[in-house]
């Protein structure tokens, strides 16, 4: 089995950590290791470095080779122009199809946690044999929600279909990508809804040729990239003089939302995962008990409860007294002040400095 790992993103929710220079799936939000280490890791051993392949933008090339210095190089497929996750995905099921074309793939992002990790890999073999028998296929895995979030994806699930295991395949009936506060609640209510991840199992060749069937331009841009791809520095050059000429759209837009359902299960089960692309979204994820403060670095609290504060300079302790529900972060060029809720605006706020004299800030 092989997994793909994307780790392009720059993440403006996380600012003013994640910046375009140095996007937060390589800063050390958790412990002292980043969610790309993170993400990788926890797919040991039962992946080989050789079977683990990281999608990213060609500017973040060099820190993916200091923070996974076992992947090999070839496996670590850079996109010459940031066009979004649809062609981002073709060009990795392009890669592998014509290399593994009917062995199944796992798809994962680089700035989640999962906690329940043994639970995860589970689900991740147990899809796997499934889609081995039945290789025209596609498995989305989805998380038990813990509240209503508007902040995430969200996966309606039908009938049971089948089970392997201990694990039960689901019916597919569609998506919801960030609905609004009430939907959202009533989707936390019933049981025919959880959180869309983003991750499946699959087998790169259907994947591929979903985008022939969907997506033809996308689809024949990534046939002159393949053409001599067996050669790893033809592949590159091609990929270098024909990938800025893809369009820029979602794999959802240019896929998903024209997948047969039929073709595709769910599973839904706690893997204790958490997008942690964002502040609030981290704090959620850290905390023992909703009041609980999340710090690192030299902070010292007093009377305070249910904030997040981040200290990224060691020769400066941050104080706080009688804080309720804020967010500090303390880097060495920006202090960033807000209540967790307004992490929508903070987004806002770094696109705004664009032509501005903040513009080096994002």
């Amino acid at each position: 089995m092989k997994a793909v790992i994307f780790a392009g993103g720059v993440g403006t929710r996380l600012w003013p950590l994640s910046r375009k220079k140095s996007p937060k799936q390589f800063e050390k939000v958790v412990g002292d290791k980043s969610t790309l280490q993170l993400a990788t890791e926890r797919l040991l051993p039962e992946f080989k470095p050789e079977d683990i392949f990281i999608s990213t933008g060609h500017e973040y090339v060099t820190y993916v080779k200091e923070q996974l210095p076992f992947v090999p190089v070839e496996n670590i497929i850079a996109e010459p122009a940031k066009k979004d996750v649809g062609p981002a995905v073709a060009l990795m099921m392009g890669y592998l199809a014509a290399r593994f074309p009917h062995e199944p793939v796992i798809i994962l992002w680089s700035d989640h946690i999962v906690n329940r990790i043994e639970v995860f890999k589970h689900i991740i073999f147990e899809s796997s044999k499934l889609i081995k028998n039945d290789p025209e296929r596609i498995v989305f895995i989805g998380q038990k929600p813990r509240f209503a979030s508007d902040n995430l994806g969200w996966i309606e699930i039908g009938h049971e279909v089948k089970h392997e295991g201990s694990v039960v395949f689901h019916s597919f009936t569609g998506f919801k990508y960030r609905p609004d506060k009430q939907i959202a609640e009533q989707y936390f209510k019933d049981s025919n809804h959880c959180w869309n991840l983003g991750y499946f199992v699959s087998t790169p060749s259907f994947i591929y040729g979903l985008f022939k069937r969907y997506s033809p331009n996308i689809h024949d841009i990534m046939q002159k990239i393949l053409d001599g791809s067996s050669d790893y520095e033809v592949f590159k050059k091609n990929l270098s003089e024909n990938y800025k000429l893809m369009p820029e759209i979602s794999f959802d837009n240019a896929i998903l939302e024209q997948l047969d359902k039929e073709k595709a299960y769910v599973v839904v089960e706690d893997i204790g995962w958490s997008d942690v692309g964002a502040w609030e979204a981290l704090k959620e994820a850290l905390e023992h008990e909703r009041h609980d403060n999340i710090t690192k670095g030299r902070v010292l609290l007093q009377k305070s409860e249910d904030n997040l504060v981040y200290n990224y300079e060691d020769d400066k302790l941050v104080v706080g007294v009688c804080l309720d529900d804020i967010l500090v972060v303390n880097t060495h060029d920006v202090i960033l002040v807000a209540k967790k809720s307004a992490v929508k605006e903070i987004k806002k706020l770094v696109e705004g400095f664009q032509g501005t004299e903040n513009e080096h800030l994002t």
